[in-house]
């Protein structure tokens, strides 16, 4: 798992594309955000979440927001005893805004953290600046500050965090995903992916998410089909910056949201 690293231009684009954004300060604030603190695990790391919460009718966004969402944007600047942060985030819902498809959260959501310490035992100073978007009538990009003391005795397991933990896709071995190849054609504006993925339903009405390695390549939105037990999932690759550029299928990240269960499938052969 890696922290989400988002370029400024493709915040812009995401910006660009949602529906009626306006500036934060003229609205009172949609979302609070706190750290709770979670526990020290055996193996040295320490479990930690970011809470979200949300007023009525406003709903945030997951590490891949979908056309209609603003991507998120969390630093840790200033933290002392971190050697390493990776978040983890819940499976999301899918929403339908203004015609785009967006994915994230409403009412409230906990993001969980694995930090790695640099000085095993000793307490980590955790402070960070989250950039999100929270979106109701109008979208609205929100710049929150967070900060706490992790003990590093701390040994009391947080129900919350733990139910957040186990709200993650399955693996694709779990799934029961048997073979994923991808053909790449090229487009006038970048290239073409297709993917051919066999595995039983997910259930009902079946959501892709598309996501690559490369924080300069944009996505669009997939279109996800059914075929027995095959899933066609396709979408366009696109450079933010209109430059050429390759794409590694082993780093291409197809998520796969079901009415049953979530999918993450990691890497594709050439198809």
């Amino acid at each position: 798992m890696n922290i989400t690293r988002l370029t400024s231009a493709f915040a812009l684009m995401a910006l660009a594309t949602a529906p009626q954004i306006t500036e934060a300060q003229a609205y009172e604030l949609a979302v609070e955000a706190d750290v709770l603190e979670g526990w020290r695990g055996q193996d040295g790391r320490h479990i930690a979440a970011v809470r979200f919460r949300l007023k009525d009718g406003w709903k945030t966004y997951w590490r891949s927001p979908g056309d209609g969402g603003i991507p998120p944007r969390f630093t840790w600047k200033g933290s002392r005893n971190l050697r390493t942060l990776d978040v983890v985030w819940p499976t999301p819902e899918v929403f339908n805004q203004d015609g785009m498809t967006s994915l994230g959260y409403e009412h409230e959501v906990v993001v969980p953290v694995v930090i790695e310490p640099r000085r095993a035992g000793k307490d980590i100073v955790l402070n960070g600046e989250l950039e999100i978007g929270v979106c109701k009538d109008i979208c609205v990009p929100e710049t929150l500050s967070v900060s706490a003391r992790l003990p590093g005795d701390g040994s009391q397991i947080d129900p919350s965090i733990s139910v957040a933990l186990t709200d993650q896709p399955y693996a694709a071995d779990e799934a029961g995903v048997q073979k994923v190849t991808c053909s790449v054609s090229p487009t006038a504006d970048g290239m073409k992916v297709d993917a051919q993925i066999q595995m039983p339903s997910s259930g009902g009405r079946e959501f892709s998410v598309i996501e690559t390695d490369n924080p300069l390549l944009w996505v669009a939105e997939a279109k996800t089909r059914r075929s027995g037990n095959t899933l066609h999932v396709s979408s366009e690759v696109m450079h933010v910056e209109s430059q050429a550029f390759l794409l590694n299928r082993s780093g291409l990240r197809i998520t796969v949201l079901g009415g049953s269960y979530a999918v993450d499938i990691q890497g594709c052969s050439a198809g």
